[in-house]
């Protein structure tokens, strides 16, 4: 029997040969597994950043530009199906935060104005809550990428949804006080303007509306009138209006000065104008100080309500003051310019101020020299105011008001102006005293004395005639080579002084009319001519005037005269008459404001005493002051010898 040994299938172990890598091998790796520890340090070393990358928490409600622009599309439609739960959301993004709540973030704003703008054809005036949020944002004060991006947004906005424009012109308008974003406003705004030319129209509405009350402070006054000149370089179609409206504002200013002085006691009035402090302080400061300098102290109610009246009446001098300087500074700019058409407009624009402006506001008493002024530049522009004022003095159509201002516009502009010419004062005489003639041709018959509301037009230009007169004399005279002159009269010097054909006979047929203009003119102008004219041999009215002291100017009031007998009351009893005397306003009167009276210096006639009568008056006037102060010294003297 054969025994079989079992076997493992197999190889046996001594058939198992090892196979050992070759010892290259062996080293590599020992190399590579370095290679591995000093790959795994280098990873675990210290990790710095840099200080200038801004580390920000995201916020969760914080999306992407195109999740938000579609959240914002959708608010917008759901918004219209009555869906206000987004659309909410929306607007609290512009919302100012209520308190405990977070501002929302300037990623935030910023892609919810992109998605606006995206979706701007759906804010029709259902979304005006959401556009009135949006534009009363504090947008302005944001960075310049964002203010460009709003910029886009209003332009496509007022372009697709004109209803907005207004409220868009508003909110620019409102920003124009403050130094901080008026520079970025009116850029907006002269964009705008590019884009739609018709948003003129309402930008003056707006600029009209938010213009200062006449009580408000020097530096808001100064402050706007300064953007409206900017915006009228800008948007020159709108700068005759937006002149017009610095005028009409400045006018109403002058006018409630003139009112507060007048109630003031004459020894008070009569300096708050003149001593106004004069600082060097210029626009600029006020547009670089949002301080506002005019605030009340806390002693105002401690002070006398006097002195807190004319402190009032001195702020508001200034401020007028303030104004005219700018205004003669931007004029003096356009005439100054290099094209004939620039500098014609300036006085187009000024004598259209005055004829809509200036004129029908009775007793302007600063804003008129800007006319003054720019009016003297050049022999035309005289030429032409003149014209001008005389034909709306004699013009029956105007109003009786109108015409007596225009009468004392023509008789104060001759008489001051520095540069009107002698021939323009004897054209002026011929035109008024033809008129003259006429009307006391169409009057004399019918009078039955003075009478101020029947004949006022008469009655102003013979006004106009003394003033000038009194002024201008000199140029009345005849010159050696006219033909025609009045006879002879000797002179103060003993020589022949020889007057102008027509200038005694003018006076001599008006003063001396039943129409009586001595009585009815203002008392002051009427003095000083029959002064003057006495000493010049021109007529002798001294007895007309004490005879005129005896008449009573209501009794000749017709039946379509004003008479205040029927109301008379304790008070204006004493007055009776003083309504009854034609006003002895004349517009160029001397010129006081400190900062701005520099530009019309050289354009000004002041008073010149008449030669032989003031110096022997001043004289009379010194001696007699001697003896008042000898009779004193003498009475005191003996007064002190009687008490001892």
């Amino acid at each position: 029997m054969t025994t079989t040994t079992s076997r493992p299938v197999g190889p046996t172990p001594s058939q198992i040969t090892t196979k050992l890598p070759p010892s290259s091998t062996l080293v590599r790796k020992r190399e590579d597994d370095n290679d591995l520890e000093s790959s795994s340090l280098t990873k675990h070393h210290r990790v710095t950043f840099d200080s200038d990358v801004e580390v920000r928490i995201v916020e969760k409600w914080e999306k992407s530009a195109a999740v938000i622009q579609d959240a914002v599309r959708r608010a917008l439609q759901s918004h219209t199906t009555g869906d206000d739960s987004g659309y909410e959301k929306v607007k609290a993004i512009y919302a100012p935060p209520e308190e405990g709540q977070e501002h929302a973030s300037h990623i935030a704003i910023r892609n919810h104005t992109a998605a606006l703008l995206s979706n701007v054809c759906m804010l029709n005036k259902d979304c005006a809550d959401l556009v009135h949020s949006v534009l009363s944002s504090d947008w302005l004060g944001r960075s310049d990428d964002y203010v460009h991006l709003f910029v886009q947004f209003l332009a496509n906005l007022v372009s697709a949804q004109g209803l907005f424009l207004a409220d868009a012109l508003r909110v620019l308008v409102e920003n124009l006080t403050t130094s901080k974003t008026a520079l970025r406003a009116h850029r907006t705004l002269q964009f705008l303007l590019q884009v739609v030319p018709s948003a003129c129209r309402i930008l003056l509405s707006s600029l009209t509306t938010h213009f200062p009350h006449h009580n408000d402070s020097r530096r808001a006054h100064v402050v706007y009138v300064h953007n409206l000149l900017q915006i009228a370089e800008y948007a020159p179609v709108l700068q005759t209006d937006i002149l017009a409206l610095i005028t009409e504002r400045l006018v109403k200013i002058d006018l409630q000065v003139q009112e507060d002085l007048e109630d003031l006691a004459e020894d008070v009035e009569d300096g708050v104008v003149q001593h106004v402090p004069q600082t060097r302080l210029d626009s600029a400061t006020f547009l670089d100080d949002d301080q506002d300098s005019d605030e009340e102290s806390d002693t105002d109610e401690e002070m006398d309500e006097d002195v807190l009246r004319t402190r009032d009446i001195t702020k508001s001098v200034e401020k007028m003051d303030r104004i005219l300087d700018m205004l003669f500074t931007y004029y003096d700019q356009k005439a100054s310019a290099t094209s004939l058409d620039s500098r014609r407009s300036v006085v187009d624009v000024l004598m259209g101020q005055f004829q809509t402006i200036i004129l029908p506001s009775h007793r302007s008493r600063h804003t008129q020299f800007l006319l003054f002024h720019f009016i003297q530049q050049s022999f035309p522009h005289i030429d032409a105011f003149v014209a001008t004022c005389a034909q709306i003095s004699f013009d029956k159509r105007r109003p009786a008001m109108v015409r007596q201002a225009a009468a004392a516009y023509l008789a104060s502009f001759v008489a001051r102006g520095v540069h009107v010419s002698s021939e323009i004062v004897v054209e002026v005489w011929d035109y008024i005293s033809t008129e003259l003639k006429r009307l006391h041709r169409e009057s004399e018959a019918g009078c039955r004395g003075p009478d101020l509301q029947r004949y006022s037009t008469y009655y102003s230009l013979v006004q106009a005639l003394l003033y000038i007169f009194c002024f201008r004399w000199r140029d009345l005279e005849a010159r050696s080579d006219d033909d025609e002159v009045d006879n002879d009269l000797p002179s103060i010097y003993g020589e022949e002084r020889q007057w102008r054909a027509g200038v005694k006979d003018t006076f001599q047929l008006n003063i001396f009319s039943k129409l009586n203009p001595l009585k009815v003119c203002s008392p002051a102008i009427v003095t000083e001519f029959a002064r003057i004219a006495h000493h010049l041999h021109v007529i002798y009215v001294y007895h007309l005037l004490e005879t005129n002291k005896r008449v009573r100017l209501s009794q000749h009031s017709g039946p379509s005269g004003y008479t205040r007998l029927n109301r008379e009351t304790a008070l204006t009893a004493r007055k009776d008459e003083d309504h009854q005397h034609l006003d002895e306003y004349f517009p160029f009167d001397p010129y006081y404001l400190p900062k701005s009276k520099r530009w019309i210096e050289g354009d000004y006639r002041e008073w010149v005493g008449i030669p032989g009568l003031d110096d022997q008056e001043a004289s009379e006037s010194e001696s007699g002051e001697e003896e008042a102060g000898d009779g004193d010294v003498e009475e005191a003297t003996g007064t002190e010898k009687s008490d001892e």
